[in-house]
């Protein structure tokens, strides 16, 4: 079993920076490839960007590529979205995911954005730009 647990969402002016937090708990073998997703009112949950577990492949929705940074530190459980320039269209409900296979290569992002595709879930974060 698999805990994620997110933090560091809230209300931000445009133009603002955020970072969220997310802390895994229970077996390490089950998430290997970590990501985000966020979710707006009235819309379908929004892949936004995935990490591998040696953190050699990331990849990016291109709605927030070069604003957005993944990375995560296996040491401490945690996968981390730092969040620049941002919009009043990224307001949405941000979710950490977990996959048990990993997200290496190029191809595997064609995956990455279904939501099916990964296997746990935490309870979302917050992020209101205005």
């Amino acid at each position: 079993h698999v805990q994620l647990v997110e933090s560091g969402g809230g209300s931000v002016q445009a133009g603002g920076s955020l970072r969220l937090s997310c802390v895994a708990s229970g077996y390490t073998s089950s998430w290997n490839c970590m990501g985000w997703f966020r979710q707006a009112p009235g819309k379908e949950r929004e892949w936004v960007t995935s990490v591998s577990r040696a953190s050699d492949f990331t990849f990016y929705a291109d709605s927030v590529k070069g604003r957005f940074t993944i990375s995560r530190d296996n040491a401490e459980n945690t996968v981390y979205l730092q969040m620049n320039s941002l919009k009043p269209e990224d307001t949405a409900m941000y979710y950490c995911a977990a996959r048990r296979g990993d997200c290496v290569g190029a191809s595997v992002r064609f995956v990455l954005s279904r939501v099916d595709a990964w296997n746990y879930w935490g309870q979302g974060t917050q992020v209101t730009v205005s």
